[in-house]
């Protein structure tokens, strides 16, 4: 697809430097099903479909921990998208299983999406297009007033969401009940700072 000669490439793969190579690498395998293409003492690359790469983990020796990372620019997570609810929802499932906690889980109105911390304080999103459909999510984050007077969304527990759906919720009542704080844990995960109008 081009428009005024631009050629629209696709994301292939995130690129993170670590001081934890082995447990990176673990991670990732655990979350999504990444396997290492190549390793060797400067890195690994791994893949979780048929490209030869998706996340790239560099690991040289003069890299250093930053205690601030925090509240640093810089990325702020990469994400992987599911087909279906129920995918997100068996991942979740299987995650807590493995000790995997999210640290936090928002409803942002066009995605219902988990965010886990990898050890080296990474965001990485699994997310589900609330639409099941990118151009209705799209135009719905174009258009909505209720988006663009919350951008981040609600907060919600994923625990209470997974019980719901075990009772038979279908996903848009999930959503719907989402949408309305009707999931919101006792505290706030993070504090969102006030959003200048």
């Amino acid at each position: 697809m081009t428009d005024n000669g631009v050629i629209h490439p696709k994301f292939h793969h995130v690129n993170l430097k670590t001081t934890r190579l082995r447990e990176m690498i673990d991670f990732y395998r655990v979350l999504v099903g990444a396997e290492v293409t190549f390793q060797d003492d400067a890195g690994a690359w791994l893949s979780n479909d048929e490209a030869n790469h998706r996340i790239a983990l560099l690991a040289f020796s003069n890299f250093v921990d930053d205690p601030d990372k925090d509240t640093r620019t810089g990325m702020h997570h990469s994400a992987f998208e599911y087909e279906t609810f129920e995918d997100l929802n068996s991942t979740y499932l299987r995650l807590q299983d493995a000790g995997i906690s999210p640290a936090l889980c928002l409803d942002h109105g066009m995605t219902l999406s988990y965010y886990y911390a990898d050890p080296d304080g990474n965001h990485v999103e699994l997310q589900v297009d609330c639409f099941g459909d990118w151009e209705k999510s799209k135009e719905w984050m174009h258009l909505s007033d209720e988006f663009k007077a919350n951008p981040i969304g609600h907060f919600v527990d994923p625990e209470r969401i997974a019980g719901d759906y075990a009772d038979g919720k279908s996903f848009a009542d999930i959503h719907a009940k989402a949408m309305a704080d009707g999931y919101a844990p006792e505290q706030a995960p993070v504090d969102v700072p006030e959003m200048s109008s």
